[in-house]
């Protein structure tokens, strides 16, 4: 079944909480030592976990070609943090329903990662949520060219990734980054990749914390 695919979705969301409670900065995995001279723009995501035949996963769009710096790139669902938005996880919601037609009423919102700093000067809030499936998905056709989704156990078998030094213009320089190999023919790498290492870190770290206190 895999490391992951026994938990219930009790557990699962249990961990997820009791983990990102535990979590203080980016920093702890990942050492990012720049910064820019023009404040970052606000930007939220969902991340969205599901469980597809059994199986525990993460769902990730890949998005429409456009003059965005990010388009044609497999991401989360998300976009700036707009004024009338109260919370990054309203944003996260908004988006999502926009992007892929989910409605904020079927995610259960479980928690937050600290803020990530991108390389193109963006400040994410990544959301972690629980969401149903099969679902009615109704993706936007001007943002997204696909959904689909990834298992946790492809995910964090290290033959399926690498992490390499990125040497970039300054402010940034050298930046360790993941890569992925593909999967089904999407490439996951960059700031996503890195979101979701640090979920799998985090979720590997409570639960040999859990069996320590068992």
């Amino acid at each position: 079944m895999g490391k992951f695919n026994h938990y219930s979705r009790t557990d699962l969301t249990r961990t997820l909480q009791k983990s990102l409670c535990r979590y203080q900065s980016v920093e702890d995995f990942y050492p990012r030592k720049f910064s820019f001279p023009t404040p970052p723009t606000r930007a939220a995501i969902l991340v969205p976990f599901l469980s597809v035949n059994d199986h525990w996963s993460l769902l990730f769009i890949r998005r429409t070609l456009s003059n965005d710096p990010h388009s044609g790139q497999v991401a989360f669902p998300g976009g700036r943090i707009e004024s009338e938005d109260l919370t990054p996880e309203a944003t996260s919601l908004r988006e999502a329903q926009e992007e892929i037609g989910l409605s904020p009423a079927d995610v259960e919102v479980i928690g937050k990662l600290p803020p990530l700093l991108t390389v193109t000067n963006y400040e994410i809030h990544p959301i972690v949520g629980m969401i149903p499936y099969p679902y009615l998905f109704q993706p936007s056709p001007s943002e997204v060219q696909k959904i689909f989704t990834i298992p946790l156990n492809w995910l964090a078998n290290p033959l399926n990734y690498r992490i390499e030094e990125r040497l970039l213009p300054p402010p940034v320089g050298r930046i360790p980054t993941i890569y992925y190999q593909p999967y089904q023919g999407e490439i996951l790498w960059g700031a996503s990749a890195q979101i979701v290492h640090t979920l799998l870190n985090l979720l590997n770290a409570q639960a040999s914390s859990d069996q320590d206190e068992a």
